[in-house]
């Protein structure tokens, strides 16, 4: 299977994320994340627990293994509550 190109978001889209992102944090509410890795679009159900909107990272926490994982924002392609 050849690898996908990322998706490019449109500002808009990028800011609702950020804004999800941020109120998945405060409320410590579940979401669906959909990030770009390895050539492919990935889906992960967890938690939210750091935001660093400037430095490009957050850290989420997988909701099967409560693994904690350093993300890339730029990474992401969507984000929703479950």
């Amino acid at each position: 299977m050849s690898p996908l190109p990322q998706p490019l978001l449109t500002e808009e889209q990028m800011e609702q994320i950020n804004i999800t992102l941020i109120e998945a944090l405060h409320t410590n509410k579940q979401v669906y994340l959909t990030y770009y890795k390895d050539g492919q679009s990935i889906t992960d159900t967890g938690f939210i627990q750091f935001v660093d909107s400037l430095g490009d990272l957050f850290i989420f926490i997988d909701e099967v293994f409560e693994l904690k994982t350093k993300m890339r924002l730029s990474e992401l392609i969507d984000v929703r509550f479950t």
